[in-house]
């Protein structure tokens, strides 16, 4: 276990023992601004000898590995676990406010007027890559890393379905011909009905297995059904067991933020610098290291002789507020229920850090009656239900949550072998 350390300009040192850190806290000559990870900023002038210090970066568009190392230790190992709820959610507003401009007035389309920028990106893939940005810029703030190594990938979703296209049909690609896509999913059923057999009715839906407002409009989230079947399924008479194709959004992500993500941190940092997975891969079965988002962080970053940490720390982007009103259904006597819930209860936010029975630990629901429901980072239920009076205020609610954790046996997965030590 390590405490992080910075000088009397707030400039990242070489990390310390908690022994020492205690020491030069009880002497007054050293003070705490940073909790988790606990980190200390001295009040005298000092040395300020550092070595090279290498950040493996496994991006992900679901989970991030960080492992920052020296040739001889493992001085930081995290994973953060991104948000993945930004398009259902922009979606729900995007019903919304069509639902609101129907119903109060008419305007004519604007649409001359919505020009994007050269470097614009989907909201839902700037999140990510801002995001990974933030986590680089948070460990360059509490050590000094001389370069950094970020893993990418590309994807060749054409040969992920059919590994034998080739030629021509490669490059045309399954849609050619089509008008749009609901003729091509038309065709690609046989014009047939595909929820009940010999279906009398002839007009015929194409059906997103998805909601569209998730699942979107790719020929493997949409099918054919008739009429009929149709509305029998969204009326709750008629259970389909449909499951769609395989979804690449996470390979598209990759595919975009490669060199999104990759130029911007060359802007900030001076060195930087790729690698593949395939590499990453070959390290890992190379040295029997088992498969996690933390090995190929540990990896990736090249010190393979270093000691591993004994501490992980687990993160999580979550949501900073809810900005609806009120619910969308409407209650008896047409009255409109609030969304929010108060902004504090019994002194707590949502996703305040607390202690509990000598555990510390998340609110992830509160009541007005006190009692709240408290989890750990990964899901773990603490207490469902636990009273107001028994918890004590460690950090406030942000929008990246973190908690520390201790290896108590090699691991084999991303959590097995962790355990809280706070």
């Amino acid at each position: 276990m390590r405490v992080f350390v910075k000088n009397m300009r707030g400039e990242p040192l070489m990390p310390t023992t908690p022994r020492k850190a205690k020491v030069l806290l009880k002497q007054s000559r050293a003070k705490v601004v940073n909790r988790t990870p606990f980190t200390i900023q001295l009040k005298y002038g000092t040395g300020e000898a550092k070595q090279e210090i290498t950040l493996g970066v496994d991006a992900g568009s679901k989970i991030i590995g960080i492992s920052a190392s020296t040739e001889e230790n493992e001085l930081y190992s995290s994973e953060i676990t991104l948000r993945n709820d930004i398009v259902e959610l922009l979606s729900e507003k995007r019903q919304y406010r069509r639902t609101r401009r129907n119903r109060l007035r008419y305007r004519k389309p604007r649409f001359q007027n919505r020009k994007k920028g050269r470097d614009w990106l989907a909201p839902s893939i700037q999140h990510k890559i801002s995001s990974h940005l933030k986590i680089v810029a948070d460990i360059h703030k509490i050590l000094p890393i001389s370069k950094v190594i970020v893993e990418v990938a590309a994807f060749d979703i054409q040969r992920i379905n059919n590994p034998a296209i080739q030629g021509a049909e490669y490059q045309q690609g399954e849609q050619l011909d089509f008008w749009n896509v609901r003729e091509y999913i038309l065709f690609r059923d046989n014009h047939k009905c595909q929820g009940k057999k010999n279906c009398s009715t002839k007009i015929l839906n194409v059906h997103h297995i998805e909601s569209r407002k998730i699942g979107g409009d790719a020929p493997n989230n949409l099918i054919t059904l008739c009429e009929d079947c149709h509305e029998a399924y969204h009326n709750g008479k008629l259970r389909l067991t449909l499951k769609r194709g395989k979804s690449f959004k996470d390979a598209v992500f990759m595919g975009i933020m490669r060199w999104a993500f990759y130029n911007r941190l060359k802007e900030i940092y001076a060195d930087v610098s790729l690698t593949y997975g395939y590499l990453t891969k070959n390290t890992r079965i190379k040295n029997n290291l088992p498969k996690s988002h933390l090995t190929d962080a540990y990896c990736i970053a090249g010190n393979l002789n270093a000691k591993r940490g004994d501490v992980r720390y687990i993160q999580k982007f979550v949501r900073k507020n809810n900005r609806s009103l009120h619910k969308a259904n409407l209650l008896k006597g047409g009255i409109r229920k609030d969304s929010k819930a108060p902004y504090i209860v019994c002194g707590f936010r949502i996703f305040d850090k607390v202690l509990y029975n000598d555990a510390e630990c998340f609110v992830f629901g509160r009541r007005s009656s006190g009692y709240f429901d408290l989890r750990l980072l990964d899901g773990i239920k603490i207490h469902a239900s636990a009273s107001c009076r028994k918890l004590k205020l460690l950090e406030y609610a942000n929008t990246l949550l973190i908690e520390k954790r201790v290896n108590v046996a090699p691991p084999t997965n991303e959590f097995e072998g962790l355990r809280d030590i706070s």
